[in-house]
């Protein structure tokens, strides 16, 4: 057994987001590839492209931070509906959101309060200029952050359907 397989999907899903980083990949993108690496999802690979535009805060806005909406989108491609119209009435397809919304809540919440802030430009001003080694660290951390969160999530998810 090697080390790799010694160590939590989380822990695992930790290291596989901070490489994509130092490959180039972005914050948004880091985490959805860990997603589909170690998840061993059903969705193609080309889904990562829908990961592409959150990175810098969407758009390099540095609106919410683009680890955060990998994470939702990873643990959304595990509970989120394939088929929102499944239900047959509107009330139903609204009871169905109440429990996704839940799970996918409490992960945020709990990033909210590991990290402060949800903000791209907050988490990052500490380190001011942006494109410094600093605030490229600091980022690094908290995608590999979001990407074990966000498998501990889908692991407790997957534990509640069984």
């Amino acid at each position: 057994m090697d080390m790799e397989e010694k160590k939590t999907l989380p822990e695992q899903a930790q290291e596989h987001a901070k490489n994509y980083f130092r490959q180039g990949l972005n914050c948004s993108e880091c985490v959805m590839q860990t997603f589909l690496d170690l998840h061993g999802s059903a969705l193609p690979k080309e889904i990562i492209c829908l990961s592409t535009g959150f990175g810098g805060g969407m758009g390099h806005t540095k609106n919410t931070c683009g680890a955060i909406t990998g994470a939702v989108m990873a643990l959304s491609a595990v509970v989120g509906r394939e088929n929102p119209m499944a239900k047959d009435s509107m009330a139903e397809r609204i009871q169905e959101l109440n429990g996704i919304y839940d799970i996918v809540g409490e992960m945020v919440q709990e990033m909210e309060e590991k990290f402060g802030s949800l903000i791209c430009s907050e988490l990052s001003a500490p380190h001011g200029d942006f494109e410094c080694k600093a605030r490229k660290k600091s980022c690094m951390q908290m995608i590999g952050d979001c990407a074990g969160l966000a498998m501990q999530y889908i692991e407790k998810a997957e534990q509640q359907k069984a």
